[in-house]
């Protein structure tokens, strides 16, 4: 019996010993269990659910643009639209379908819409149709529960006030496309975040394009827990977005509206004043325009389809992109060249019977009976084309191509615009390397009256009048002019361009004031060719020259026949009328060109249009 006790006093303590290493274990475990469960419970869930924590981003206002004055050019209104919600959504073509009862969606909308969809990696709404109107927004809100996945949203939409007066200037935005995600991935773009939010409008042309990534602002963000079915749980983070700067112009608004009307008549026009000291553009228009509101909620395609058809290219900023033969408006420029060189001397007169034969051939005057004897300030006034042939024999392309090089011309400007067209100015060099064929003397006298190869824009011509008048410095245009950002007036800015010590051109002041009293002469004494387009006004004034741009040969078979007038010619064939020139004459400030497509006479077309232009500028500017 005492073995039977001792037997059960050492199973006892075993059972005790075993039962608090059980007991042990257990609490051990439970209080693992509640450190786990409690304390760490909410980093835990939250790293176990963290592929169902979702970012949204959120669109930047785009900063705002004005003219010079403070006058609103491009702003942001507000947009009722449909949005579809990505996780909600089960049966994509099904739902589209029940919207387009409601709302119009092109095929094109769908494939947009698709597209969205599948590079949207968050939780962004996509847009399916902007500009809602009431109706719209009522037919689809009192459906809502058939419509699962859509939401009626207000954003923010672009606005031109001004319309077609500053669409070539302001360009328009538009939809990110896979090209423009493309171009962003390349350069490592840091604000790809903005272009990746469904819906987002970017520019796509002129000053819009230009200073996209400043006006567009810096995408904000909202971190979200969503469930399995990926409904929003809860907001985690927030981030807000970062406007855009709003950007102000050089412009003139009042003025640019006075010489869109101006132009409006003709069938392709262009004109642009600038300042000749700061290169700031107080005036750009190209005719005809557009309405840049077309693009706001997405062109239709018969109206792009008119757009981009117009022989007369509306779509075209003809300021910077068109080009034309600047036919005597470069006499200045090509005088210029001759005092420089020393072969010219202004005092030495030419006579002019209406020609000049060079071997065989026979170069013909504007003047079919002749200018009589000639020195420069004559030739320069009265747009003597036999003149300038013998000027150009003499000092040759070289000097003429090296000229124009310095005034601007075969070259881009740089002004901050995109699609800038360089022109073109021959050389020796190039017709060699290209043609494979030899300079002839005969196209050295056509580039001395602004024909052959020779071809510029309207704002080459405008900076070559502006470094004539400012006294030979090499003055670049541009159009912006300050940032202002958190709501603070657009008066108050900072500049985008830092005021310029322009680089001089190493010029002769005599032979500058040479030139510049031979085109005070042009507008201003009875034997100019703008004479009949002189301001009239009392202490206003400009100078100037005409130029006529032949688009076709003349035979000598016409010519011994009699010309054909040039309106009874078709449209194209028509000469075009240009201007170049500066203003006022004693104290110049501005310099100006217009170009008239197949207008004619640069005397009787482009010359009155300039005098119009440049007095109300000058109007303008005492104000």
């Amino acid at each position: 019996m005492a073995g039977d006790s001792e037997q059960s006093r050492l199973f006892t303590r075993r059972a005790f010993l075993i039962g608090g290493v059980q007991a042990s274990l257990f609490a051990l475990l439970a209080g693992r269990v509640y450190y786990l469960d409690v304390i760490e419970g909410e980093k835990y869930r939250t790293l176990a659910e963290e592929n169902r924590i979702n970012l949204r981003l959120l669109a930047p206002r785009r900063g705002q643009i004005f003219d010079r004055n403070g006058a609103p050019l491009a702003l942001n209104q507000q947009n009722f639209r449909v949005v579809l919600l990505p996780e909600q959504i089960d049966d994509l073509d099904e739902l589209l379908d029940k919207l387009s009862l409601y709302i119009e969606l092109t095929a094109n909308d769908r494939k947009r819409i698709d597209r969205d969809l599948r590079n949207n990696d968050s939780l962004n709404a996509v847009v399916v149709k902007d500009n809602l109107t009431r109706d719209q927004m009522d037919a689809i809100a009192v459906r809502s529960s058939s419509l699962p996945g859509t939401d009626i949203d207000v954003g923010e939409v672009r606005s031109y006030p001004y319309g077609a007066a500053t669409a070539h200037l302001l360009g328009y935005v538009g939809t990110v496309s896979d090209n423009d995600l493309d171009k962003a991935d390349a350069e490592d773009d840091d604000d790809n975040d903005v272009l990746s939010i469904p819906g987002i409008r970017i520019g796509k042309n002129g000053v819009e394009k230009q200073y996209d990534e400043p006006l567009r602002g810096i995408a904000g963000d909202v971190e979200m827990e969503v469930n399995a079915h990926g409904n929003v749980v809860r907001e985690l983070t927030r981030n807000d977005p970062d406007p855009g700067a709003d950007l102000t112009l050089g412009i003139d608004i009042g003025l640019q509206q006075f010489a869109q009307q101006r132009l409006m008549k003709d069938e392709g026009a262009s004109a642009v004043i600038m300042d000749i000291h700061t290169g700031e553009v107080r005036m750009m228009v190209s005719q005809p325009g557009f309405d840049p509101n077309l693009f706001t909620y997405g062109i239709a395609q018969d109206d792009w389809r008119h757009l981009n058809t117009d022989e007369h290219a509306p779509l075209m900023n003809k300021i910077i992109t068109g080009v034309y033969a600047p036919g005597s408006t470069i006499k200045p420029m090509v005088a210029m060249a001759g005092l420089d060189s020393g072969i010219l001397d202004p005092t030495e007169k030419v006579y002019c019977p209406g020609y000049f034969d060079l071997g065989d051939y026979r170069f013909h005057c504007w003047k079919h009976d002749g200018h009589g004897h000639v020195d420069l300030r004559g030739a320069i006034a009265g747009s003597c084309d036999t003149y300038f042939y013998t000027l150009g024999h003499r000092i040759g392309i070289d000097r003429i191509q090296a000229m124009a090089h310095r005034f601007g011309m075969g070259q881009k400007l740089g002004i901050d615009l995109p699609h800038e067209r360089g022109g073109f100015v021959p050389s020796r060099t190039w017709k060699l390397a290209t043609r494979r064929q030899s300079w002839q003397q005969g196209e050295t006298l056509a580039a001395a009256i602004g024909q052959g190869y020779m071809l510029a824009s309207p704002l080459q011509l405008a900076v070559m009048a502006a470094r004539i008048a400012n006294g030979g410095y090499a003055v670049t245009p541009h159009v912006a002019r300050g940032w202002s950002r958190g709501g603070s007036s657009p008066l108050n800015q900072t500049p985008v361009f830092a005021a310029q010590n322009w680089p001089t051109m190493g010029l002769e002041p005599k032979h500058l004031a040479t030139v510049q009293d031979a085109m005070a002469a042009v507008v201003n004494e009875p034997i100019g060719t703008a004479y009949a387009a002189r301001i009239i006004k009392p202490n206003l004034s400009y100078a100037g020259k005409t130029g006529t741009a032949q688009v076709r040969h003349i035979s000598e078979s016409e010519r011994e026949e009699g010309i054909i007038a040039n309106d009874a010619l078709p449209w194209k064939q028509r000469d075009h009328a240009l201007f170049a020139g500066y203003g006022p004459v004693d104290n110049p400030h501005f310099s100006i060109a217009v170009v008239i497509e197949h207008g004619g006479s640069g005397g009787h077309t482009a010359a009155p249009i300039a005098r119009d232009l440049m007095q109300e500028c000058l109007e303008r500017d005492k104000t």
